[in-house]
């Protein structure tokens, strides 16, 4: 009887026990990841408040509501959410649970796709291991929850060959809350509805995304309108773009009419386009109420340069996006300090009015400046230099994507095209920054996983190009 009593839990553990060796090798990988998060909230306390936008990001979480400017609310909704605590420590944990949570989507995705479980492990490794990401886990940045909404999107799309119609319509939410962190989402809604009518996803699932994709934003701007007076997610773009165009516009070409004129450049000179937006000798700093209030202005003008002088502004984009291929990172702008940053030392708060809000509102404890502690802080100062993900691997990555994506479109297209769009899209509206090539490290690697095994089949001759599987 007690034989009998026990055997069907017997039962279900032999069964188990294939499943947790197959799955024994990730466990061990995201184990050390972990140990690596763990490391680092030691090494660096509370945590890497280095940039001016975390304490921004903060005092709107301090009253939630949407802003003007370049950044929408959706990273300050996350920080609204987690307010009750009042512990930054808990927001930068809360971000490395992020930062494991894509490996472990990635992993599940390619083993779904019956990938061997040491490839679905290879892809997921940069993620899980390259310090930068380490960085921008450990800061109050938009950064991590950009990635992760990107990452669950494209994995519910990826999931199955056909997902359902209600997959499509989370993906579509989840692209928009993307958007609402970082607007450069909202043109990849659009190359994924692309990619997805490619692979014949059908109407209603296509709709399904779209609707769910666009109700979100048109929902925040009316807020927005209600407000501050604008039906926009941001004020911003226009500003961003003007910036682009002052690398090369030249307005003898350009010939702007008289009110735009006024943003032909004035002589200021930077080493980077996206320094314009911060100089106070710029033409559109000096015009009356400055970049918000000449919004429209500036992108009337950017998008006229641009369309006068298309090949300078393409020769500017790839050049700056080139240098995402430099083995060593290539300082730009030159103030900056590229790629690793992890240091030793101790930091005090800037000393400005938002600053002394947002430590006073959101954690009086926490908020208190930068520290490393040894031993971590000297672990990942020696880790940072061979644990980063070189530009020519990013390059072959991304290549052997592409070339899956012409082999068989059903699977590698779509994450190629976003890793692809990632990658130039912020390029072509501002400029190059090490920080915005990190999200594009993860959907490469889940496109090229996708397409080596794609590329396999059709070798071994399991698959015709095509995508039909042989008799």
């Amino acid at each position: 009887m007690l034989i009998d009593t026990f055997r069907p839990s017997h039962l279900r553990l032999a069964r188990a026990r294939p499943t947790l060796r197959a799955h024994l090798p990730f466990a061990v990988v995201l184990g050390l990841a972990a140990a690596l998060r763990v490391v680092t909230m030691l090494g660096y306390r509370p945590a890497q408040l280095y940039w001016y936008d975390s304490f921004d990001y903060l005092d709107v979480a301090l009253h939630l509501r949407p802003t003007l400017g370049f950044h929408p609310s959706g990273y300050p909704f996350l920080l609204w959410l987690l307010r009750p605590f009042h512990s930054i420590a808990l927001v930068v944990g809360v971000q490395h649970a992020m930062g494991l949570g894509i490996g472990v989507m990635i992993y599940a995705v390619l083993r779904r796709r019956r990938l061997p479980g040491w490839a679905a492990c290879l892809a997921a490794v940069p993620v899980l291991f390259d310090a930068s990401f380490l960085r921008l886990e450990h800061g109050v940045l938009s950064d991590t929850l950009f990635n992760f909404l990107i990452v669950a999107a494209l994995a519910i799309l990826l999931w199955s060959p056909q997902p359902s119609v209600r997959a499509y319509a989370v993906a579509g939410g989840l692209l928009a809350f993307a958007t609402l962190t970082r607007t450069i989402a909202l043109p990849l809604l659009v190359v994924t509805l692309i990619c997805l009518a490619v692979r014949r996803a059908g109407v209603r699932r296509l709709a399904a995304l779209a609707i769910a994709g666009t109700l979100p934003l048109v929902a925040y701007a009316g807020w927005n309108a209600q407000v501050n007076g604008k039906f926009t997610l941001t004020t911003g773009d226009g500003g961003l773009l003007w910036a682009r165009t002052m690398t090369f516009a030249d307005c003898s070409v350009i010939k702007p009419p008289p009110a735009e004129a006024r943003l032909c450049p004035n002589g200021a000179r930077q080493d980077a386009a996206s320094e314009y937006v911060w100089d106070s000798k710029a033409s559109l700093n000096l015009l009356p109420g400055g970049r918000d209030a000449n919004n429209d202005l500036a992108r009337s003008f950017a998008v006229r340069a641009i369309l006068a002088q298309p090949f300078d502004y393409l020769a500017d984009v790839a050049r700056d996006t080139a240098l995402t291929f430099a083995w060593t990172p290539v300082r730009h702008p030159l103030r900056v300090t590229p790629a690793f940053g992890f240091a030793r030392g101790q930091w005090s708060l800037p000393d400005y009015p938002l600053v002394e809000k947002a430590r006073r509102g959101y954690d009086p404890d926490g908020i208190t400046g930068l520290r490393s502690v040894d031993p971590y802080a000297g672990f990942l100062i020696a880790y940072q230099y061979p644990a980063y993900v070189r530009g020519p691997v990013i390059g072959v990555i991304l290549l052997l994507g592409g070339l899956g994506a012409l082999v068989r479109r059903r699977t590698a297209l779509l994450p190629w095209a976003a890793a692809m769009f990632l990658l130039v899209g912020p390029v072509a509206v501002l400029d190059f920054d090490h920080r915005y090539v990190l999200p594009v490290i993860p959907v490469a690697c889940l496109a090229a996983a996708l397409a080596a095994a794609d590329l396999v089949a059709v070798v071994r001759g399991r698959r015709r190009p095509g995508g039909g599987a042989r008799p």
